[in-house]
């Protein structure tokens, strides 16, 4: 009996230890930057109409192979939120730390493109223009067009076979195939999964991302027919802004100055 019970108290004891780790690890400066940084992505988010009410999440995992990962809130709107706010989950979307609920489906894509695609940051939305561009039948944005288009050539996967909510894991996995390894997913009927190397670069992809979707469906408004660059001059300015990373790091600086 005494040995059962030293075996129940050293799980406590471990179980206890950990809970201390995840308080201790929340706290430390690293991963209050990595959460003030995710809060202002949402924020920014949020600013620039990127938002649909208390839905969708962002995601960044901790960089140190624990996989934990830091994560949105439920129910709260994305021009609320603060590092505070912010919550530490598991892969399976359970609470580690942070004062507020997760919703349990919030993992359920992320958690897959985090370790299937090996993604650093992650990034779900339904903003408008891109989303437009997923009903239609080239299921996603032209990157022979405008020449913000143009920085995500070869960059962009399309999911077109829409299955329903994301109400579990495999749901999530199937997105992540694929995705066969590209930064940006549009989802068929659905919205966009956007992924980064860091918060920051995730933020601007994802901005520049419906940039280059509002104007596409501004262009298609007009009746007129479209006039493409050649694939060869798409490719270029490709290789041109993904040399020059700097701006997407300036970008973020400025937006945390001003929201």
């Amino acid at each position: 009996m005494r040995r059962q019970n030293d075996m129940q108290n050293d799980m406590q004891n471990h179980r206890q230890n950990h809970r201390q780790n995840h308080a201790q690890d929340f706290g430390s400066d690293s991963v209050k930057r990595l959460r003030e940084d995710l809060a202002l992505a949402l924020r920014a988010a949020a600013h620039h109409g990127l938002a649909e009410g208390v839905c969708n999440h962002f995601s960044v995992e901790l960089p140190d192979g624990s996989r934990r990962f830091l994560l949105n809130p439920r129910g709260l709107l994305w021009q609320e939120i603060g590092a505070d706010d912010i919550v530490m989950i598991d892969e399976q979307g359970n609470r580690l730390a942070g004062r507020h609920e997760v919703e349990p489906t919030a993992m359920y894509i992320h958690a897959a493109i985090h370790r299937i695609a090996g993604k650093a940051c992650v990034m779900h939305t339904h903003m408008p223009h891109a989303t437009a561009l997923t009903l239609t039948s080239a299921r996603a944005l032209d990157t022979t067009l405008s020449q913000n288009a143009m920085r995500f050539h070869g960059r962009i996967a399309i999911d077109a076979h829409y299955n329903g909510l994301a109400l579990d894991h495999t749901e999530g996995e199937r997105i992540a195939r694929a995705m066969n390894n590209a930064d940006i997913a549009f989802l068929g009927n659905h919205g966009v999964v956007v992924c980064g190397d860091s918060v920051a670069y995730a933020y601007d992809d994802l901005y520049y991302v419906e940039r280059a979707c509002m104007v596409e469906v501004l262009a298609l408004r007009t009746g007129l027919p479209l006039q493409p660059v050649p694939e060869a001059m798409a490719a270029q300015v490709e290789l041109q802004t993904r040399g020059e990373r700097l701006q997407a790091d300036l970008f973020f600086e400025a937006l945390r100055r001003t929201l």
